[in-house]
Order: C-alpha cells, then sequence, then structure tokens
C-alpha cells in the first residue's frame, strides 16, 4: 500500500496556508505583545467602541434636536477615544496590523477558492445581425452624457434610428418602443435611466427581440451587471457590429418590468417627497425620525415564497440577487440568469437591534435570501414603491415575480466590467486544501 495525496492544485494549497498563517499570526500578535488579558481587553475594547458608534448612528437617524445633537457627539467621539486609548496603551500599530492581517487572510482565503470555483461567467450566445435598430436617447439622462460622447451621430453612423428625448412634455417611451415594432424595428435600445430601460425591455422581451443598453444614465446599476463600460457610453454601440447575446432575468411587479429592484418600506417613503429632489440628505434627516418609529408609514407584511414577514421597515426586492454583503442594492449582481429574485428586509426600531445587524447571520431584523415570489402587503389601498428609481404609487397587494431568461440583452464581445462571481468563504473547505487528506492506493506487485 502507499499514500497518495489528493489532487490539489499546488496554488490553491500554499494559498490556502498563506491564509491560515495570516490568521495565526493575527492571533499570535496581540498576545506576544500585550499577553492574554490584555489581547482579549483590546478586542474587547474594538467591539464595545463598534456597537456603540453603530447605536449612536441609529440615535442620530431616529431622533430630533437635543438628543440628535447628543448622539452625534458620541459617534464622533467614541472612535476618537477608542484610538487614544490604543495610542496610550501603545497598542495602536498590533491593532493595525493584526486587521492587516486578518485582510490579508481573506484575499488569500479567496484565491485559494477561487481556483476551486467551478461558477463560470453568464453564458453568451451568438449574435444574428440586426437590419433596423432603433435607439430611445434621453439627452437630459446622466447630466447630458448623449450629447457629450456624441451617441446619436454614432450610432445612426451604424445604421440605427434613433428618437430622442427632447421637449418640455413627457414623451410614451413604450409607444415609441411598439410603434418602432410595429415598422419592422429587429432591435430595441436605451441610452438613458434604468427606469426608461427596464420600459424599453419589457416590450423587447414581449416580442421577442434583442434589446440593447447603451450606459448614459446616472447609475447605471444594470450596464454596471452587464459587465458595460459606464465611463464610455459610446463603446456600448459596438454591440451593433461586434456583438453577443445574453440571456436576461426580469423582474415583474403587478405587470411592469424592472431590470434592477423595488423598494418598499422607509426609502420609497422618502423619495415620494416633493422635497426629495433639491435636498436629498435634509429631506432623509427630517423623515426618518418619524419613519422609523412607524409614524407616517403604512405597517407592511409581507411573503416571501409564501412565508410571512411582519412589519419590515424597509423591502428591498431585486431582479436577481446583490452580493451577500449588500444590504441596500448598491453594490452588484454577479450573474443575472440565476431565475430568482433577490429579498432583503430589514427591520430596526431600536439601537439594540441596529446593532444586531452587525451580526447579520442571527439578526432577527435582518431577512436576505431568494425566492420566486415576494408579495408586500399593508393596511391601505396604496403603497408608495420604488421601481428602478422611478417614485410610484401602487394598490396593495404588489405581487413580485422573476421571469426567467425573458430578455435577449445584445452587449459588446469585449466588456471590461464582466466579473466571475467569487467563491463564498468555506472554512472547512480551506482547511481541506491547506492540509489535505492523505489515501491510500494499491501498489503493484
Amino acid at each position: 500500500m502507499s499514500a497518495v495525496v489528493d489532487e490539489i492544485p499546488g496554488a490553491a494549497r500554499w494559498w490556502a496556508r498563506a491564509a491560515a498563517l495570516c490568521v495565526l499570526l493575527a492571533i499570535v500578535l496581540p498576545i506576544a505583545e500585550a499577553g492574554l488579558g490584555g489581547a482579549v481587553l483590546l478586542v474587547l475594547v474594538g467591539i464595545v467602541g463598534v456597537a456603540i458608534t453603530v447605536a449612536a448612528i441609529y440615535w442620530f437617524l431616529s431622533r430630533r434636536g437635543a438628543l440628535r445633537v447628543a448622539a452625534l457627539v458620541l459617534a464622533v467621539v467614541v472612535p476618537i477615544a477608542v484610538l487614544a486609548l490604543y495610542i496610550r496603551e501603545r497598542s495602536l500599530w498590533v491593532v493595525v496590523v493584526a486587521g492587516v492581517l486578518v485582510a490579508l487572510a481573506l484575499v488569500c482565503a479567496r484565491a485559494a477558492l477561487r481556483i476551486h470555483h467551478d461558477e463560470t461567467g453568464q453564458p453568451e450566445y451568438p449574435a444574428a445581425p440586426v437590419e433596423k435598430p432603433f435607439l430611445v436617447m434621453n439627452p437630459r439622462s446622466g447630466g447630458g452624457k448623449v450629447i457629450k460622447f456624441d451617441l446619436q451621430r454614432k450610432a445612426e453612423a451604424l445604421g440605427a434610428t434613433v428618437a430622442l428625448l427632447e421637449g418640455p412634455e413627457p414623451v410614451d417611451v413604450e409607444a415609441l418602443a411598439l410603434e418602432a415594432v410595429a415598422r419592422g424595428a429587429d432591435l430595441l435600445g436605451v441610452a438613458g435611466g434604468d427606469g426608461t430601460q427596464a420600459l424599453v425591455a419589457g416590450i423587447a422581451a414581449a416580442h421577442d427581440i434583442p434589446f440593447m443598453v447603451i450606459s448614459a444614465g446616472t447609475r447605471n446599476h444594470f450596464a454596471l451587471d452587464l459587465g458595460l463600460d459606464r465611463d464610455d457610453p459610446a463603446a456600448s454601440l459596438d454591440a451593433l457590429r461586434d456583438g453577443v447575446e445574453l440571456r436576461v432575468d426580469l423582474g415583474d411587479i403587478d405587470g411592469r418590468t424592472f431590470v434592477n429592484n423595488a423598494s418598499f418600506g422607509v426609502y420609497a417613503d422618502i423619495v415620494q417627497s416633493p422635497n426629495y429632489r433639491d435636498d436629498k440628505t435634509g429631506t432623509v434627516l427630517e423623515m426618518l425620525p418619524d419613519l422609523l418609529a412607524g409614524g407616517g408609514r403604512v405597517r407592511l407584511r409581507a411573503r416571501i415564497d409564501g412565508e410571512p414577514v411582519d412589519g419590515p421597515q424597509a423591502i428591498l426586492v431585486s431582479n436577481g440577487p446583490y452580493t451577500t454583503d449588500d444590504l441596500a442594492g448598491m453594490g452588484r449582481r454577479t450573474r443575472l440568469d440565476r431565475g430568482r429574485l433577490g429579498v432583503v428586509a430589514i427591520s430596526v426600531s431600536s439601537a439594540r437591534q441596529a446593532v444586531g445587524l452587525l451580526n447579520r447571520a442571527r439578526s432577527r431584523g435582518l431577512v436576505q435570501r431568494t425566492a420566486a415570489e415576494v408579495v408586500v402587503d399593508a393596511d391601505a389601498p396604496d403603497i408608495p414603491v420604488g421601481v428602478d428609481g422611478e417614485s410610484l404609487r401602487m394598490p396593495t397587494p404588489v405581487r413580485c415575480t422573476i421571469n426567467p431568461g425573458a430578455l435577449r440583452v445584445r452587449v459588446p464581445r469585449n466588456r471590461p466590467g464582466v466579473r466571475l462571481p467569487a467563491p463564498a468563504l468555506d472554512w472547512v473547505r480551506l482547511r481541506e486544501l491547506a492540509l489535505p487528506r492523505r489515501r491510500t492506493s494499491p501498489v503493484a506487485r
């Protein structure tokens, strides 16, 4: 019999061992410098400081007058006091180095797991030539990117028909798209915000024709998740001459398409305010105390694949899940073809619950999962909803579903923002990579 090491790439093994070494050093360093009791004290001071700071931020957001001022002072003073204590004990360098070691451990761990990570990027399909592409462009979107990057002229040079959303009166974008399809358009596209993208994407999906995203909006979250260059909208036009197709899911909220997310509760209430566009920060600070306390806000109920969630203050339903560290839908979705809604529901009615969100896996104030259906209800005939950044009111109950692979998105073959999904941190797997088990095999005689 002979011992044989399981086949593990050498790079993965050494990255895993480097992660383990960094964690070990991060533990040993404080103990060696300050002793076991001193090291425990350093950790406790840091944890307590973070907890008090988070609670103070919650009090600042949920109170008015002198209490808000006192909470702000506390949120500023506590971190300074913790740093001062570390400096007095001559332990600041220990904390900094230990923090750097932990960060390095995470980098090494992800590098090791990525080598064994079997998830690939979103599949690409050949794109058939188009003869009558029709593009809607909003010259005001994104601070005037359509004009700045000369998008209309460049698109027309590639054979596209362009409709500019000009004039003081609002334009029915869906009617424009339907009219273009009736005239034989074999591709629809939008240079504008995500709300406009969603309206035209719904038409394209319904008629099974390709859709093209031109990253000329302000935030361009949909373009980001497609891997498009948000700094150069003109690069999106390369899809017309050298493109591929992606099959992308679409969210549906009571018959209306959304490409990013639909939000309910606190955020939706705030954006309904007539003062929000002119003074976002002031409006948030003015309205949050009442909204967090329940004043002026309808109590929500939700059913996530039939499971009830009562009284959340905020709900975010997204077309595909965001990365697990993103509670606000401001980050990334690594793929748009998972066939599931992402759902985040948050309930925070006290400083204790706010601190509890730091430990998200066990926090009762946080629900974070995927679902096929989310129904949001309330004791009111209608509620405010934010749909891809657009402020709406919708009759209750509001039903959100997912349409897997409903949209054919035509994108450039070369996209600088494409990212593979990062592997989840699996410490058991890391241990197996760092210390591979040996198996035995018979030796020929």
